[in-house]
């Protein structure tokens, strides 16, 4: 009898769905490894390895069966996808063009040798990031660099804006999944692309403005408001958005500073500075990697008052997603921050949810977790912190806690928020 791979739901599913992998025409009890294979646009390869035993009946469900050892052990159904490393040191997995899937080679090899040679069987798996019906249209509106994702059939669609961190350009990986999941979602630029600054210089709010104004009056975006999504500086810049704008419904922070940082922040005749750092405090790990966790100033230290977001302005909930280990900042602290003046001022009190061994870099599910790589900026590798298993199972349960916080906030006519006084 043949050794055969299947997949299911199928040969073809989006990023953020499972798959369960299964050989079957084994013999009783035959080791077997399984490894996992992924180019990237880049053509850089990114490898998982794990090894089996079938059952009696010469079955292997990864859904069932424990790995005995490899990229992972115990049951792990997508293990051969969290676990994949970069074989380039500093990778990390980005998705670029999102109209195209990552193809996965999936082998089985005879034996638990550290490398077997016989191959058994192979099949391939692709990983799109564009559902079934999901719209993806570039926005070149007024100054506004970005792509709009519209969810199948007929909107109007809860709106949201999606923005990313340091490294700039246009990411939209995040966005195109999200869409869907039934959410108009805008990935917005605001440097590193195309006519825009190369370097974050400084920052005009009025930008975003125009961006968020886009959103509110396009015809398939549902009324009254727009959701927002940040990570890293993007959540800084979610913030200062809530803050001063209006239209603004619901709030997502991931891994955010509540104050603003790298470059000061202008709006009509205000401005924000950037939170201070002091180099001085830099840490270097034993593997040479970059620590820039203890570098930033304090927001509540007197000298940095005109850098921290008045949140006390923003008229909407918000949800922290906090990565316990994160070396880049000390979110857990600047979500407490938000909290106690949120709280201070007669506002409810925000969502905040936090993970343990969790670092920076919190992308959607199944995402192998990005725990070190070459930062944009600082031009060497960084330490982001986190542990690869409970980072991987952090983006799979905040994944699912970022859609019910938006269905629930954006699908209201009314504003779910209120003041406490």
């Amino acid at each position: 009898m043949a050794v055969t791979v299947t997949l299911s739901p199928g040969p073809r599913c989006l990023w953020d769905e499972p798959v369960e992998i299964a050989v079957h025409g084994l013999g009783p009890a035959q080791p077997v490894t399984l490894r996992a294979g992924l180019r990237d646009e880049k053509g850089e390869l990114f490898q998982a390895s794990a090894r089996y035993r079938a059952d009696a009946g010469g079955q292997l469900h990864l859904a069932r069966a424990p790995a005995l050892g490899g990229s992972y052990s115990g049951v792990e159904p997508m293990g051969l996808f969290w676990s994949l490393r970069p074989e380039k040191p500093y990778w990390r997995l980005v998705k670029r063009d999102v109209q195209t899937p990552f193809r996965v080679d999936l082998e089985v090899y005879e034996g638990h040798d550290p490398q077997p040679t016989k191959l058994l069987a192979r099949a391939v798996h692709e990983r799109g990031f564009l559902g079934p019906g999901v719209r993806r249209i570039p926005v070149r509106e007024g100054s506004v660099r970005a792509t709009l994702f519209l969810p199948p059939g007929a909107g109007p669609f809860p709106g949201i804006i999606d923005l990313h961190g340091s490294g700039g350009g246009l990411c939209e990986y995040r966005a195109s999944l999200l869409a869907g999941h039934g959410f108009a979602v805008l990935a917005l630029a605001y440097f590193r692309f195309e006519d825009l600054p190369n370097e974050l210089y400084s920052l005009h709010l009025e930008y975003f403005e125009e961006a968020l104004n886009y959103m509110l009056q396009h015809p398939e975006v549902k009324s009254p408001g727009i959701g927002l999504l940040g990570f890293s500086k993007g959540g800084d810049l979610c913030l200062s958005m809530a803050s001063f704008l209006k239209g603004v419904t619901a709030t997502v922070l991931i891994n955010a500073c509540v104050a603003n940082t790298m470059t000061p922040l202008h709006y009509k005749e205000m401005t924000l500075l950037n939170i201070g750092s002091d180099l001085e405090r830099l840490k270097i790990t034993e593997s040479g990697l970059v620590d820039l966790v203890d570098i930033w100033s304090h927001p509540l230290e007197k000298q940095n008052c005109q850098s921290l977001i008045p949140i006390e302005k923003a008229q909407g909930p918000f949800l922290f997603i906090v990565g316990q280990d994160d070396h880049n900042w000390k979110s857990e602290s600047f979500a407490y921050i938000a909290s106690e003046r949120l709280q201070s001022h007669g506002k409810e009190k925000p969502q905040i949810i936090c993970y343990p061994n969790t670092g920076h870099y919190i992308d959607p599910p199944y995402f192998p977790p990005c725990l070190m790589s070459v930062h944009g900026m600082v031009g060497r590798g960084v330490f982001w912190g986190g542990e690869s298993k409970a980072h991987s199972m952090a983006q799979v349960e905040s994944w699912k806690q970022i859609q019910t916080f938006f269905q629930k906030h954006l699908n209201s006519q009314v504003s779910s928020f209120h003041n406490k006084i």
